[in-house]
């Protein structure tokens, strides 16, 4: 037993440290599936005399009016017989307390500091845990008292702004409810049991406790109460007798306090027959005993909490990337990794395994045949067009055999337009490639994680492909220049030769040539252009891959990665720029995965 409540109270212990006990994360909270005891009463019913009697200790804080006004949380653990009982409060780690007073002191600075020296109240709990071998390990949650009115110096809403506060606690199905009720007042007043009745109206999770039961009025008792006939609960009701004002100023011990309660239930003629289940004792053992109970039942859910949550831990982290090493060494190998995973994505798109690489085999199947079946090349060789470069070739010498200066340059005049498709696809090439760079930086999830970062290696792939369409134009505007600079001499010795229709070269230059004639050049001329047309078809995409894609495949980063060689640490430290508060966020995700993992591990060898 004490194995398992001393297992959940180190797991809350954990818990509040790492601020996963709530409305501070998005994910399920261990703290919320863990059971609690919340302690609820009304002012002055004796919640305070109750929970010192279980610890055993004169700690909290006494007063008028409403005392407690943050939320207690109460970690008991039992320590080894013969040890010296100590405290600890979460706010001051390392610090152990031995004088409860100071204890008690304590608790009260620090409601002060968070609500002031008002009766304001504060939802912000104070965490203190209490070492001693005379206690059961146990949690106990102190809430404020419940009122009825507000007194001077509380705003209007303080009944209303207690209420919300306790019913925040016991509404939670994992919360047990420790009512506190004075003997001495109508049950059916009491403010523990209406609020714990509106969210547990079977009591399957409520514990009675009656106080004041020495204080009742001559002739009355609270037998029909403590048997559960005059309010019936799943367990049973449990009477004790909490030390006296007038033992509280005289400083009377809880061992003295503890022995005093026992012989009054063991002597009282109404009470003795129930005195085996009265007392504090027995409300610390059976509130242990049942806590034990409910941690069992509760363990195959918080492994199916605990394994759904450490599985949505470890996606989030994965998704906010790994920290960054402090060393200049280990950012580099960083940026190196992050760069290798923004070209693997890169190359995955220009090879089909991702989406976009089809464009540029659109840009060659489509795009480049379209243009340079665009090329007006019947109206550049159009007869009249073809009589004036031929005529304007031969000069003042007519040609003897056939034009070849006017078919030059015919020829050349038309292939010169082929440099419009050609750099048009290379510029084509070059926008889809850019296009696939800007997909691959918002497709690598760990340039997310450091924007200058992400924009430096924007901009040198970009870069990068400035240069290669710079290269690859030179290139394709080569290819063109090629097919001017040398004509395919055997296409020209294949045409027939008809000496006959050249003209008679006595006629003017303006009449030398017949119409059939120049059309019969100028269809040589097209058909000779075209099959270059058709050369080139195949040659410039062929060229552009080589010079663009296939650079850009292998090393579109290898510029950068020369120069990253030669920064500075300040310099690679100022690229891993993350954002602090997704630092901050990993950072507690990493301490809260290792607290999972570590529940994880405690829960099975306990549960096996």
């Amino acid at each position: 037993m004490d194995n398992l409540i001393s297992l959940v109270n180190k797991i809350q212990r954990a818990c509040t440290a790492l601020g996963d006990h709530g409305e501070e994360s998005a994910l399920p909270t261990l703290w919320d599936a863990l059971p609690s005891i919340a302690v609820v009463g009304g002012q002055s019913s004796g919640k305070s005399s109750v929970l010192e009697s279980i610890v055993g200790r004169d700690f909290l804080p006494r007063g008028s009016g409403i005392v407690t006004r943050r939320p207690l949380v109460l970690q008991l653990h039992k320590t080894e017989e013969g040890s010296r009982d100590y405290a600890e409060f979460m706010h001051l780690p390392r610090k152990k307390f031995t004088d409860f007073s100071l204890v008690r002191k304590e608790i009260a600075d620090e409601t002060d500091r968070v609500t002031g020296r008002t009766k304001q109240i504060s939802t912000v709990p104070i965490h203190l845990s209490i070492y001693s071998p005379n206690v059961v390990n146990l949690t106990l949650i102190d809430l404020p008292g419940l009122t009825k009115v507000a007194v001077e110096g509380q705003p209007d809403s303080i009944v209303a702004d207690i209420e919300n506060m306790v019913r925040s606690y016991i509404e939670k199905p994992n919360s047990l409810i420790l009512a506190i009720s004075p003997a001495n007042q109508d049950l059916a007043t009491s403010d523990a049991i209406k609020i714990s009745r509106e969210v547990d109206p079977k009591g399957e999770r409520t514990f009675g406790v009656l106080t004041k039961v020495d204080l009742m009025d001559k002739g009355t008792n609270a037998v029909d109460i403590l048997e559960g006939r005059q309010y019936r609960l799943q367990f049973p009701w449990i009477g004790v007798v909490n030390r006296s004002q007038a033992d509280i100023n005289k400083n009377v011990d809880m061992i003295a306090a503890r022995r005093r309660e026992r012989e009054y239930f063991a002597n009282s003629p109404d009470y003795k027959h129930l005195a085996h289940r009265m007392g504090s004792e027995h409300l610390g053992k059976m509130l242990s005993k049942h806590l034990e109970t409910v941690i069992k039942s509760r363990i195959p859910s918080l492994q199916s909490l605990i394994t759904k949550t450490i599985i949505e831990i470890e996606s989030e982290l994965s998704s906010l990337g790994k920290p960054i090493a402090a060393d200049a060494g280990g950012q580099l190998y960083a940026i190196l990794e992050i760069c290798r995973a923004f070209e693997q994505i890169f190359r995955e798109h220009l090879d089909g395994v991702r989406p976009g690489g089809d464009k540029i085999y659109s840009v060659f199947d489509n795009q480049l045949p379209a243009a340079l079946k665009r090329l007006s090349f019947e109206k550049h060789l159009s007869m009249e067009n073809v009589r004036k470069r031929i005529t304007e070739a031969d000069g003042y010498q007519p040609h003897l055999i056939a034009p070849e200066q006017g078919y030059r340059h015919l020829i050349e005049t038309s292939l010169r337009s082929i440099t419009g498709p050609a750099e048009a696809t290379v510029d084509a090439v070059h926008h889809v490639l850019k296009e696939l760079v800007q997909k691959a930086v918002n497709e690598t999830m760990e340039l997310k994680q450091y924007p200058t970062l992400r924009n430096e290696v924007r901009i040198a792939a970009v870069d990068a492909l400035e240069r290669l369409r710079d290269e690859s134009r030179k290139t394709a505007l080569k290819l063109v220049e090629m097919e001017s600079s040398y004509l395919t001499v055997d296409f020209f010795r294949k045409l027939p030769q008809d000496l006959e229709k050249g003209g008679n070269p006595s006629q003017s230059v303006f009449d030398r040539y017949n119409d059939t004639y120049l059309r019969r050049i100028g269809s040589n001329v097209l058909s000779y252009v075209n099959m270059v047309c058709g050369y080139l078809r195949n040659a410039i995409p062929k060229s552009v891959v080589h010079c663009q894609v296939r650079e850009a495949k292998m090393s579109l980063l290898g510029h950068f990665f020369t120069e990253l060689g030669k920064k500075e640490p300040k310099q690679l430290s100022a690229m891993l720029d993350e954002d602090p508060a997704v630092m901050e966020r990993r950072g507690g995700l990493t301490k809260r995965l290792e607290l999972y993992r570590s529940a994880q591990a405690e829960i099975e060898s306990v549960a096996f």
